[in-house]
């Protein structure tokens, strides 16, 4: 029994202009004795607000159609240690207090990566250790500050409507109060400084599709998905177009492209994700500046898997032209990862929200540098004969029922499905005099599965004690080996020592 429903990958920038002036003193002269003292104001500079980028989990890839957010303010701090009560923190966009903006996630795509502009305002020359994100509470009501209009008809200020039309409200953690939150570690190049003089740009990429939690109940929940990065306007981005390696044409069906970035551990985690349009064409921007590694997947028509292909280190400003997938002939579907989480207190269950990845191993250079790829997760269509499949990549654990034998006692439990590639990647890796790609490697195709714990309801803050695990081995302890059309059942996850 699933008791969470997961949809693959929107994305929201934020892009911030930062138009710093010089510092001025100011003298004042002190009463009748003659006396003076100087005050000077820092340095500050200009901060414009725009929203960009188009979704990937719309239908018929997804269950959304519209996700609506209302935001009332966007806030920058120095400290990476500030909480909700540390003075401090910077308002980005005043406007939105006196009138928040309601947006859609899924608003159709824009070729220049802006959804809509949030505002402007001044801010004092710094190094910016964290951003964060105000909704507008969904109670809200008159007198306080409201949006101009509501798409989300009577189901509060932020919603989803899925593809029957149906509008649901999009339950908030701590949003409304607390904000999306983005730490020291989710800037990509790291915090982001503010010289007097200088103009910067920043970048926050807000993935809706993995931050909405599909409860038991049937209702929605977000639990933010956040990451950041200085960006430069004058940057174009990265871009390219999948095509099927045989045929040499668009591939006709859903095609899904990351862009990533390796942590300390050499695992490659998802920066950016969205859907290739019909012509396979995709477009990243802005970025942060350095290189990235873009992995693409595909599932074409009745359900034919198409295997990983991944650029490595491509810097940004760079048109990749022609990927090409390899399609796995004879396949009836994609593979398919099941699993069961669990999590407990060590005297009860514990309620945790778990994020789940796909990951596949790659090797390249000389000497071999290992990386982990993280693999997009894909959908299985209907057909007369088989069942939609669609992964879980983010659950809720909050339940003991169903939960599979031998579970630690006093235990709450989950499960997911992740529908993978049934082949190993293919690699190239850029250079500006051209690269050509490996290759996929022959059987087995083996994965792991990657799952953190975060506490539920406070914006994404890891629990769990190691609240990261890893498993590379099936349920029997073999190595976790996939097969097309097949499901494999991944060794349950165990979280302890949760909130």
């Amino acid at each position: 029994m699933r008791n969470s429903t997961y949809v693959r990958c929107s994305k929201v920038h934020f892009a911030f202009a930062f138009l710093a002036a010089s510092a001025m003193a100011i003298i004042l002269a002190a009463g009748c004795g003659g006396g003076s003292s100087t005050m000077q104001t820092p340095a500050t500079g200009m901060i414009q607000v725009t929203i960009s980028d188009p979704p990937s989990c719309t239908p018929p890839g997804g269950p959304f159609k519209h996700v609506f957010i209302t935001v009332r303010s966007v806030q920058a701090h120095i400290s990476a240690s500030a909480d909700d009560s540390t003075p401090g923190w910077q308002e980005l966009a005043p406007q939105l207090v006196t009138q928040p903006m309601q947006i859609d996630l899924f608003s159709s795509p824009q070729t220049n990566c802006i959804l809509a502009q949030l505002g402007s305002a001044s801010l004092p020359a710094g190094t910016y250790q964290q951003i964060r994100l105000l909704l507008l509470s969904n109670s809200s009501s008159a007198p306080s500050a409201i949006p101009l209009s509501n798409s989300c008809a009577g189901n509060g200020f932020n919603c989803v409507v899925l593809d029957d039309n149906s509008i649901h409200t999009l339950q908030l953690s701590s949003q409304d109060n607390t904000g999306l939150k983005i730490p020291p570690g989710q800037i990509v190049g790291g915090p982001i400084t503010v010289g007097a003089g200088q103009s910067v740009d920043l970048n926050i990429d807000f993935n809706a599709c993995a931050s909405i939690v599909r409860e038991g109940n049937g209702t929605f929940r977000l639990k933010p998905t956040l990451t950041a990065g200085q960006v430069s306007p004058n940057n174009s981005g990265i871009g390219g177009q999948v095509i099927d390696a045989v045929s040499k044409a668009p591939i006709n069906g859903s095609v899904l492209v990351a862009i990533e970035r390796p942590d300390s551990n050499g695992v490659d985690r998802i920066v950016m994700e969205s859907s290739a349009d019909s012509k396979g064409s995709f477009r990243f921007c802005p970025l942060p500046p350095g290189t990235f590694d873009i992995v693409a997947v595909a599932v074409g028509p009745n359900n034919l898997p198409y295997n990983a292909t991944a650029v490595l280190n491509v810097p940004n400003g760079t048109n990749l032209g022609a990927i090409p997938l390899q399609p796995e002939t004879g396949a009836a579907a994609p593979a398919t990862l099941e699993g069961f989480v669990t999590a407990t207190t060590g005297t009860a269950g514990a309620s945790v929200d778990v994020s789940l990845s796909a990951l596949e191993q790659v090797s390249f250079g000389s000497p071999a540098i290992t990386r982990q790829l993280t693999i997009p997760l894909e959908a299985i269509e209907a057909t007369q004969t088989t069942s939609a499949t669609a992964s879980t990549g983010l659950i809720s654990i909050s339940t003991n029922t169903n939960c599979p034998t031998g579970s630690p006692v006093n235990s709450n439990c989950g499960q997911y499905t992740l529908v993978v590639p049934a082949s190993n990647p293919s690699v190239g890796v850029f250079s500006a005099s051209g690269f050509t790609f490996s290759a996929p490697a022959a059987a087995p195709v083996l994965f792991t599965v990657d799952a953190r714990a975060a506490l539920p309801n406070s914006g994404g803050t890891a629990d769990c004690s190691p609240s990261e695990i890893m498993t590379s081995t099936d349920a029997s302890n073999a190595p976790l080996a996939v097969t097309a059309a097949t499901v494999t059942n991944v060794a349950r996850i165990d979280f302890k020592s949760c909130s």
